[in-house]
């Protein structure tokens, strides 16, 4: 008998190895999923032989043993069908996968509020963080007239220039049909006040919860029909059931080389504190992706 469960246990190994092998690709992943589930169900049943036989169990035990067994099976069960999954492309890498979530679907659920924006002019306020990069690219891909408003402009143009932007400026000039905002603050009330009628500014930024934004009522006044729509991803991602979609979306454009993730720095989790002091400090431009190890 000892043999025999020193064979089911190396079974259970080999099924929970080649399980996590094939959950390494979409095609495969649900094959895997189940052959790690036999391997685990093997591994219990074997156990509770050795706890039978060892008699080491009393009744309470096996009492507690079972609801154990049972509620976290149902949990299990439950989680894996109702819980969304993307599949994502063997060419995405995990780094580029882990930038989409955020600052990805942000930017592109701020698009799809502006709407068809083929040759509308854009305005993208901070074009330089994570997300306002992606922001610009997916503008762009979508046919707009990109204008990018930095602060540096030296800097930047270059840099913003390559992922798509038509004009990279330090002040505004002029008015545009759709407004990513990203910043907040005076800026998002210069944006305000350069929308165009029947324009959108789309806000996902404020700096402070009790913050004031003073503008010109009357350079708004002037854009007859213009409206401000303020982006709250979990409402949004709830409203339009688009979680899935959106990165299946962005999944795909990463994987013909359309959507740079912007991922300027990958590192251990075990140093997230020299990561934040890269992000805060302004040492790298884009994203930071920390890997558990």
């Amino acid at each position: 008998m000892d043999t025999v469960l020193r064979l089911v246990y190396l079974g259970a190994a080999a099924c929970f190895v080649i399980g996590l092998h094939l959950m390494n690709r979409p095609p495969t992943a649900r094959r895997g999923s189940t052959i790690s589930a036999a391997g685990m169900a093997a591994a219990v049943a074997a156990t509770v032989v050795v706890l039978v036989r060892s008699g080491t169990v009393t009744g309470t035990g096996w009492a507690v043993l079972a609801a154990g067994v049972s509620v976290g099976g149902t949990a299990g069960w439950y989680l894996a069908r109702t819980v969304a999954m993307t599949a994502v492309p063997q060419a995405v890498t995990d780094a580029q996968a882990a930038a989409l979530p955020t600052a990805g679907m942000t930017a592109l659920r701020m698009l799809e509020v502006a709407g068809l924006v083929l040759g509308k002019r854009v305005l993208v306020t901070g074009p330089t963080g994570g997300l306002g990069r992606l922001a610009v690219q997916l503008a762009h891909l979508a046919g707009a007239r990109v204008t990018a408003l930095v602060r540096d402009r030296a800097a930047a143009d270059e840099p913003l220039r390559r992922l798509g932007a038509d004009d990279v400026v330090d002040r505004l000039d002029g008015d545009f049909d759709v407004v990513l905002e990203g910043v907040g603050g005076a800026t998002f009330a210069r944006a305000i006040e350069h929308v165009a009628a029947r324009g959108v500014v789309v806000n996902v930024a404020t700096q402070d919860p009790e913050e004031t934004v003073t503008f010109r009522a009357s350079r708004f006044d002037r854009a007859a029909g213009a409206r401000i729509y303020t982006l709250n991803m979990p409402d949004e991602v709830a409203w339009n059931a688009s979680g899935v979609s959106d990165l299946d979306r962005l999944c795909a454009l990463v994987a013909d080389g359309r959507l740079d993730c912007q991922v300027a720095l990958e590192d251990s989790w075990r140093n997230a504190t020299g990561a934040m002091d890269a992000l805060l400090g302004r040492r790298i431009a884009g994203k930071a992706v920390l890997h558990v190890d």
